[in-house]
C-alpha cells in the first residue's frame, strides 16, 4: 500500500495520507514524496489527514518542510484533522502556521485561493 493516495482537483493536488501515524518511522519518506511533487510543479496542495491518529515531532517537521519547499509560492492546506492530532496542532500552534479546514472540499477551495 502506498503512503499517499494522490489525486487532482483542477490545479490542486490532494494527498490523502494512507497511514495511521506520521512519525519518525515514515516522516522522511512522506516529506520526500511531497517535495518530489512540488519539484514536479505542484504548487497547491491539500493534505487529507482523515486516517492519521498520531503525529510526533518528526511528522510535524515533515509538514513544515513541505510548506518551506514551496518557498512562499502556492499553498498547503490540511483537512480532516481529528482528535489527538487536532489537539497537537493547537498545542504546538501549527494551526497558526497551516490553514486547517474540516473538510476536503473546503480545503480544496482554500488552496485554490
Amino acid at each position: 500500500m502506498s503512503m499517499i493516495d494522490l489525486s487532482k482537483e483542477g490545479e490542486v493536488a490532494v494527498a490523502r495520507l494512507q497511514m495511521k501515524r506520521l512519525d519518525a518511522a515514515n516522516a522522511l519518506a512522506f516529506k520526500e514524496a511531497m517535495v518530489e511533487r512540488i519539484q514536479a510543479g505542484e504548487q497547491r496542495l491539500v493534505l487529507d489527514m482523515e486516517g492519521v491518529d498520531f503525529v510526533d515531532s518528526s511528522g510535524l517537521g515533515a509538514l513544515v518542510s513541505v510548506l518551506k519547499a514551496l518557498g512562499g509560492k502556492g499553498a498547503v492546506v490540511i483537512c480532516n484533522v481529528r482528535g489527538n492530532v487536532q489537539n497537537l496542532f493547537k498545542l504546538t500552534r501549527m494551526d497558526k502556521v497551516f490553514a486547517i479546514l474540516p473538510s476536503r472540499d473546503e480545503a480544496v477551495q482554500r488552496a485554490r485561493g
